[in-house]
């Protein structure tokens, strides 16, 4: 997988952040956490086969896929997005862990709401605070530089490289 349909992973984003921010609503107002038990253990299995197998083959993805059929694909890299995948396995791994073994309060509220700002993020702003800060490790050196990450959307991944021998200013390209 080296391209990701931007709208589709926009929908997507939007679809779990409709469906995270019910079960956390319900959650929090009727002390009933089984459903974001389940729903934290679905983002689990969501995201680990977005991060696998692509966007294309996880359940979210085929929902998203078919809300955005009539729409013409905006191609962007999927390095990015596989990162920022990641970064939201991660949250998932930490939600079903905190939630299925019973620790309530501050701790998952404050997951929660991070994941819910994060995916409203993407899903209305357009803005992939994964790909941000992938583009930032990029730019820094901490990943190898990549000529995969050209085109994300909006120019989040444009990246200024210094010609070699000389320091790295860490600066955004300019427009194009």
């Amino acid at each position: 997988m080296r391209e990701v349909n931007e709208r589709e992973a926009r929908a997507a984003a939007g679809v779990t952040m409709v469906i995270g921010a019910v079960a956390f609503a319900y959650a929090y107002f009727t002390r009933r956490y089984i459903p974001l038990q389940v729903v934290a253990s679905l983002f689990f299995v969501e995201f680990l086969i977005r991060v696998t197998a692509g966007i294309r083959y996880s359940p979210i993805g085929m929902i998203a896929r078919g809300m955005t059929l009539s729409q013409p694909p905006e191609w962007v890299p999927a390095k990015p997005k596989r990162f920022a995948w990641t970064l939201g396995l991660m949250m998932a791994f930490a939600m079903t862990v905190i939630t299925n073994s019973g620790i309530r309060g501050y701790l998952p509220r404050t997951i929660c709401l991070i994941c819910l700002t994060l995916m409203w993020m993407e899903s209305v702003l357009g803005l992939c605070l994964g790909c941000k800060i992938y583009a930032l490790m990029v730019r820094r050196g901490w990943r190898e530089k990549d000529a995969d990450i050209e085109l994300c959307a909006g120019g989040v991944c444009e990246v200024a490289f210094a010609p070699a021998g000389s320091q790295s200013t860490g600066l955004a390209s300019e427009q194009r």
